[in-house]
């Protein structure tokens, strides 16, 4: 491979499109590809693109995928029409940055094996603006001389990017275990504001203090002032991804058989979020779901 590998990137959503962003901006060759030509159109004068995921992975050094879910990760590499796992090379990196959990990778990694291809789990974690910056927080699990050849578009990408383990799936249980903690403080921040709220309290005065003492957290701190504001329709994290991604903390600790009490009454406020039709509003909107009782 090359020192500067050629990138086939596969899913521009609210982070992908600003991490291919950021890789054509670093210098490295990027070809990308997105389900929905709109998403293509916005970033075609930073990047070529391609109108099949195919054609984007034909001939790529690195292959990342950035998609929500993991039938969307299923579909991109195993789909009848445009599946992109016949395109991969023996020696391909195949760079999985999407949150799907390690029952996911597991199975891909199973229906791989043999081919050559050198799997890299890199789940992220930082939002949109810090993906623009190159300031992601990414957990890699993969064989030592894989993640090396990832390594080009890793460091454009994040600011930390350790190696949490040899296999491809650990990235994902780090990142299980990471979304139980932002799922539990978000519906945390959430019920605390609600509380003060029914109590008359002045939720502006509530968000300043408490966040300079012992109960401040990063989620309280931007999700906090998000519900304080009432800014539910500036979305910066879905609420669908956490109705997602709390699904997955659950079924990994059904896995090993580990009580998570309190992810799942978090699970339980975003499921009754998405009841309520506000899968594509900010996930702090988690506030007016215990509001509205």
């Amino acid at each position: 491979m090359t020192t500067t590998p050629a990138v086939a990137w596969i899913g521009l959503g609210a982070i992908g499109a600003p991490m291919a962003r950021a890789l054509a901006g670093a210098g490295l060759p990027v070809t990308a590809y997105d389900l929905f030509p709109a998403a293509r159109e916005a970033i075609a004068e930073a990047a070529a693109t391609t109108e099949t995921a195919r054609e984007a992975a034909r001939g790529a050094d690195v292959v990342a995928v950035m998609v929500a879910t993991p039938d969307q990760l299923d579909a991109v590499l195993f789909g009848e029409e445009d599946g992109i796992a016949r395109e991969l090379a023996d020696g391909t990196i195949l760079l999985i940055m999407s949150t799907v959990g390690p029952a996911a990778l597991d199975a891909t990694a199973a229906r791989l094996e043999g081919t050559g291809v050198r799997i890299v789990d890199a789940p992220v974690s930082g939002g949109a603006a810090r993906a623009a910056d190159g300031d992601l927080l990414v957990m890699v699990g993969g064989a030592e001389a894989d993640v090396a050849a990832a390594r080009p578009v890793l460091d454009v990408l994040a600011s930390n990017a350790p190696v949490v383990g040899p296999r491809p799936g650990d990235g994902q249980r780090f990142k299980i275990v990471n979304q139980l903690l932002c799922g539990v403080h978000i519906a945390a921040a959430g019920e605390a504001l609600a509380l003060a709220d029914s109590m008359g309290l002045d939720l502006r005065q509530v968000h300043e203090v408490l966040g300079t003492g012992a109960a401040a957290s990063f989620m309280f701190a931007d999700r906090g002032a998000r519900m304080v504001d009432g800014a539910y329709d500036d979305v910066r994290s879905a609420l669908t991804i956490f109705v997602k991604d709390m699904g997955l903390v659950a079924e990994a600790a059904d896995e090993v058989r580990q009580q998570v009490p309190l992810a799942t009454a978090a699970q339980q406020l975003y499921q009754r979020g998405s009841e309520l039709g506000w899968d594509r509003r900010d996930d702090s909107i988690v506030h007016e779901v215990l509001r509205e009782g």
